[in-house]
């Protein structure tokens, strides 16, 4: 499964943060947006359920989250 948005992007250097408890990217933080746990607790669950999630970002172009999970 893959979720891409076309926001502001991520810079490459906070890609390897993201998911981190309570990392904001910059641009976050400037917006005031988010408390920095939703990337965590996805990647939790994710690994929960045997999967892991993938990230790639271009600034000013938007963010792609990918996953995939397996049936039961």
């Amino acid at each position: 499964m893959q979720v891409d948005d076309t926001g502001s992007g991520i810079p490459e250097q906070e890609l390897d943060q993201i998911f981190e408890p309570h990392y904001r990217a910059t641009i976050a933080r400037r917006q005031g947006q988010n408390s920095g746990l939703e990337l965590a607790i996805t990647r939790r669950l994710l690994e929960l359920h045997d999967a892991s999630i993938e990230v790639t970002s271009e600034l000013k172009r938007g963010t792609t989250f990918s996953f995939a999970l397996t049936a039961i």
